[in-house]
């Protein structure tokens, strides 16, 4: 008896710890969030009469077996009847065929509860399988699918250029922009980066013919002044154009373009901006395209920044 009560308890346990955690809100197919919201009332709502019931059971079992009294009560008012010892003896035994030990609930409904505690824990077994599967088959089919929509990257923006002249996304209408974020003061990532960035341009003029403008921004207003930026761009390409801005407007285009910098390591006015280290491919209409990372080298990137572009053409 001890030992289904602690099996039980277990599985209450397990299934009480999974309804905790599917009452947290995250993110899943729509068909498993269906019947997530279809069968949780169900399985909460059996889990509360279960565990009632069973709270119950070994409440007065418990009391039952801590009250000698009553018993020693029962057998002396058993051993005191004359004619009702048979009597008695038949109403103890239909009790016990009725009841646990005088509680309120019988042995062929404690046993149907438990029969309904490893249905739940069946059933959530089988739910647990049927929705992993579905968010591997539904991820599965978006890698495999086309692309639906346009990535909310990108957006108007309003900077100084490095020859101190107002400029906006407006003034690049027309032409392949490839943008990257970073810092003068950048001591090695920066450098490799737009070194990357105008070698690839380089070659996919030569080879593609295909003409891109190299954009960069500052992401450190404070220092990179229109100067400071004019002097940085001249050593890495005689196209490349430097953007800077004041603090307000350096952080509208980030959030624009979902970058993230943010200062480190500050000694007076020494320090270094950590930030994100990607290239945006821009369209003629200065709509997204696609990103890079720092893990392609020149190669990959021209023929990355080649394929998309030929396969923007068809559509």
């Amino acid at each position: 008896m001890a030992t289904i009560i602690s099996r039980t308890v277990n599985h209450l346990r397990y299934v009480n710890r999974y309804l905790v955690r599917s009452r947290l809100p995250i993110s899943s197919p729509p068909l498993a969030e269906s019947l997530q919201n279809r069968h949780l009332p169900l399985l909460q709502q059996s889990l509360g009469i279960y565990r009632r019931c069973l709270l119950s059971t070994i409440t007065n079992t418990a009391a039952n077996e801590g009250n000698p009294e009553s018993k020693t009560s029962e057998n002396a008012n058993s051993d005191h009847s004359g004619d009702g010892n048979k009597s008695g003896e038949s109403h103890e035994s239909n009790n016990a065929g009725k009841s646990v030990r005088g509680g309120p609930v019988s042995w062929l409904s404690f046993l149907l509860l438990v029969a309904t505690g490893a249905g739940i824990v069946l059933y959530y077994d089988k739910e647990k399988r049927q929705h992993i599967e579905e968010i591997f088959k539904a991820s599965k089919e978006v890698k495999q699918g086309p692309s639906v929509g346009k990535a909310a990257i990108g957006g108007p923006f309003n900077l100084i250029n490095h020859d101190g002249k107002r400029v906006t996304e407006k003034d690049f209408l027309g032409k392949w922009t490839l943008l990257y974020f970073g810092f003068t003061h950048c001591p090695d990532i920066c450098p490799d980066e737009l070194q990357k960035l105008a070698a690839a341009v380089d070659k996919i003029k030569e080879k593609g013919g295909i003409e891109i403008v190299p954009l960069f921004i500052s992401v450190d207003p404070e220092r990179d002044t229109v100067e400071q930026v004019r002097e940085y761009v001249k050593e890495f390409h005689p196209k490349l154009i430097g953007l800077t801005g004041s603090s307000d407007e350096i952080r509208s285009v980030a959030r624009a373009y979902r970058v993230y910098y943010m200062k480190t390591q500050e000694e007076d006015s020494d320090y270094l901006v950590d930030h994100s280290i990607v290239m945006y491919l821009m369209s003629p209409k200065m709509e997204f395209v696609k990103f890079f990372g720092k893990n392609n080298d020149v190669d990959s990137l021209a023929e990355g920044i080649t394929k998309e572009i030929k396969q923007y053409k068809k559509k």
